[in-house]
């Protein structure tokens, strides 16, 4: 039989609640302080919304446009995911209507057996893209990276941009703090799970943005110039 004791040692404590202040003072600058996070977290969205408030187009009325960015959304077994192809989609109806002439594409390849850019280079030229006008970008780490390099290593000071619409604000309000004057389409999707975690993930993938706006660090990747988007115009000229 146990000793009393020990029978105590070895209950289970229940986990203390925090206490609310007991007084009406405390318990106001409680609720301020919560409504002070409230709006500090939700003012790097709110940043995003003023900054693309007239910035969003569809494949309808899209601008003429030299280039259009389509930015990486992952690969199943190798192909566009089904967020990507719908991008892709999007990219080749432009083409096709004559409203933009090249394609930049960026996304990740930091892996031998993972190479988005080439999954969507093929994906475009199987939809009447010629592979002249595509340009790859391997370093497109995340969305940041890829304005920057748009900018910085292809030359590129105007594009349309092309994601779904959770993404689109984040992609366009980047892209203009890298310098990129920009337009932004987004395609529709189904609101399936991967859309409503996309959706969640945007509100804490502001605060990253806001940063990287003011921030203006550099991509984990820079490298050199490279002339692929001006080659690709000069040939369709």
């Amino acid at each position: 039989m146990r000793h009393p004791k020990l029978r105590t040692l070895l209950k289970p404590r229940r986990p203390r609640m925090p206490r609310l202040p007991r007084t009406r003072t405390g318990q106001r600058r409680a609720v301020q302080g919560i409504m002070l996070l409230c709006v500090l977290a939700l003012l790097p969205a709110t940043w995003m919304y003023v900054v693309t408030g007239d910035r969003l187009r569809t494949t309808a009325d899209a601008p003429r446009t030299e280039v259009a960015v389509v930015f990486g959304a992952g690969l199943w077994d190798g192909e566009p995911s089904p967020y990507l192809a719908h991008r892709l989609d999007a990219a080749a109806k432009l083409y096709r209507a004559g409203r933009i002439e090249v394609v930049l594409v960026t996304g990740d390849n930091s892996r031998e057996d993972y190479d988005e850019p080439d999954a969507m280079r093929a994906y475009l030229t199987k939809r009447g893209v010629p592979d002249g006008r595509i340009v790859s970008d391997y370093a497109g780490f995340d969305t940041w990276d890829s304005c920057v390099r748009a900018k910085k290593i292809f030359g590129v000071d105007r594009a349309v941009l092309i994601s779904q619409g959770f993404h689109i604000r984040r992609a366009v309000a980047l892209c203009q703090a890298a310098g990129v004057s920009s337009y932004g389409i987004g395609v529709d999707a189904k609101h399936d799970v991967t859309w409503y975690y996309g959706g969640a993930r945007e509100v804490f993938a502001a605060g990253k943005a806001a940063l990287d706006a003011v921030f203006q660090p550099d991509p984990r990747f820079l490298g050199p110039k490279e002339s692929g988007v001006a080659r690709a115009l000069d040939a369709g000229r």
